[in-house]
């Protein structure tokens, strides 16, 4: 996932995101929901660990609410299959908590901003397998990994990529060369990514296909840069793409958000089917209110 938060004057926010799963399991592509008013999303249909009778959840969705109440959020898995619980609640469910406004931890009408949200969701970081979590009401963007030693904290203006690891890195708005700062060795694919999404953004911000070209390159990292997840070497080679055609498992929707200060946006999503055959593409334009 790339994002560039508040590093252009007429760009509130850009989101380029890879949604990687594997090709068997059900969803349903970006669209309104008729049972969350103001939610555009995609719909994962699939996710083990889901309760009786609660929605699907969703990987990236933004919600547009009347007076100026919008959030966005997505999230990513943290690879380690050592790590991993059957048991777990759906990361699904910790989007569509922070979305709908609305959750276990807080009566409807008095949920908490994006900075309550993570601080609340890291007090319990056992109750989901490992994520990525981040969330924005528009004013200010946050960031939160449950397997993470770093505290949650506000992402900056700038420029901001992370993956399936336990890290965000970020760069400022404006260097000639993203320095880019982590807490751990930056993936190859998030390196060149953030520097290339930079490219688009100072010089045609407003150009949706040149995101999803950034999203589309299908380059594997040389061996002695991959990281080392706990899956198979061969595997860990094909998730080391930007946009992964494996066998099973592969890159299932490129979505593009881009949310302008006057506050129109933006939403693009592409579909993928097994080895990145191509399925469809979702447009949604609209408007929302940045100063409510």
């Amino acid at each position: 996932m790339l994002i560039g938060w508040r590093a252009h004057p007429e760009y509130r926010l850009i989101v380029a995101a890879n949604r990687d799963e594997f090709y068997a399991r059900p969803t349903e592509s970006m669209r309104w929901w008729p049972e969350a008013p103001g939610l555009l999303a995609g719909r994962d249909t699939g996710a083990p660990g889901r309760a009786h009778g609660e929605p699907p959840g969703t990987w990236l969705g933004l919600s547009a609410q009347p007076h100026g109440d919008n959030r966005f959020a997505a999230v990513t898995n943290v690879r380690n299959p050592a790590d991993l619980r059957l048991d777990a609640r759906s990361r699904g469910a910790l989007l569509m908590d922070f979305l709908r406004g609305a959750s276990d931890r807080g009566a409807a009408g008095e949920f908490p901003g994006p900075e309550k949200y993570v601080l609340d969701v890291a007090a319990a970081p056992d109750d989901y397998n490992g994520y990525n979590l981040v969330v924005s009401d528009l004013r200010t963007l946050w960031w939160h990994s449950n397997r993470s030693a770093a505290e949650p904290r506000e992402l900056a203006p700038g420029f901001h990529g992370l993956s399936n690891g336990t890290f965000v890195a970020s760069a400022g708005p404006n260097p000639v060369e993203p320095d880019l700062t982590a807490s751990q060795p930056v993936w190859p694919k998030i390196r060149a990514g953030v520097t290339e999404l930079r490219d688009v953004v100072h010089t045609e911000p407003g150009a949706v296909d040149r995101y999803f070209e950034v999203l589309a390159d299908r380059t594997e990292a040389p061996d002695d840069l991959l990281p080392r997840t706990g899956v198979p070497h061969e595997m860990e080679r094909a998730l080391s793409a930007r946009f992964i055609a494996h066998t099973v498992h592969g890159t299932r929707a490129s979505t593009v958000l881009v949310v302008r200060e006057d506050g129109t946006f933006d939403m693009v999503e592409r579909s993928f089917g097994r080895l990145g055959e191509e399925l469809g593409e979702v447009v949604v334009r609209g408007l929302l209110d940045l100063a409510g």
